[in-house]
């Protein structure tokens, strides 16, 4: 079980190592992977012009299975943790912020979705 464990993050952290390149390629700068805010954990900050970008990487056997792997709970993790982050870090409190979702799928170019999905409210 431990084994299976340690290759799911390895995996996942190759994705997110992948999804960092696309995105860089795409003219975004990645100011962080990996960020726990405690209320939950950003896969990738990314930030172009005055566009923060809040990044959620998804490894899944297709590119369908992982668009339907971001539910809304989750989601809701996420704005919190961008809450967090905007609160902690004034210097990023003043850009546009944006939620996008990067699909990593065996034999297919990664799938970055811009404006994933947005806050409430």
């Amino acid at each position: 079980m431990r084994r299976k464990r340690i290759e799911a993050e390895r995996r996942g952290r190759l994705a997110e190592q992948l999804a960092a390149v696309w995105l860089m390629l795409k003219g975004y700068r990645i100011l962080a992977r990996n960020l726990d805010l405690g209320v939950g954990e950003i896969d990738l900050l990314a930030r172009r012009g005055g566009l923060l970008v809040v990044v959620e990487v998804k490894r899944r056997a297709s590119r369908a299975a992982g668009l339907e792997a971001l539910g809304p709970r989750q989601r809701a993790r996420l704005v919190r943790a961008a809450e967090a982050l905007r609160a902690r870090r004034p210097d990023l409190a003043g850009l546009a912020l944006r939620f996008d979702l990067v699909v990593i799928a065996p034999r297919r170019l990664p799938l970055h979705l811009a404006d994933a999905w947005r806050m409430e409210g």
